[in-house]
């Protein structure tokens, strides 16, 4: 069992969910039910599957829930584009998350390789 509030890699990754929310609220009305929706549920699945991931007592299963959050970080990265593409948002704005979602996801890489060594 890990401590939430210690694992960096779940602090950031609040931390970009936050971010992305606030980005999201100037989305058009229009987008409510559509890329505004996935955007938050991608932003959120990261640290979410991180901490349930983080409350389970086996380390495999860690493990899985760190690849789903993994996954859903690049479903993030990938619908922040769309939206900067679709002009919903502007280059200034996106790219520090971008930045971000890249850092949490090499984090996630370095933690799952530390979990596979300590096996």
């Amino acid at each position: 069992m890990h401590i939430l509030e210690d694992l960096k890699v779940w602090n950031k990754a609040i931390n970009i969910a936050e971010e992305t929310y606030k980005l999201s609220a100037s989305f058009p009305v229009a987008e409510k039910y559509g890329l505004t929706s996935q955007i938050r549920r991608s932003a959120v699945s990261v640290p979410s599957n991180i901490a349930e991931g983080a409350g389970r007592n086996n380390p495999a299963e860690f493990k899985n829930f760190l690849g789903i959050a993994n996954g859903s970080s690049y479903e993030l990265y990938t619908q922040l584009i769309l939206a900067y593409r679709l002009n919903l948002v502007s280059e200034d704005l996106v790219q520090p998350i971008l930045k971000e979602v890249i850092e949490v996801q090499k984090m996630n890489f370095a933690l799952l390789k530390h979990l596979n060594i300590n096996k």
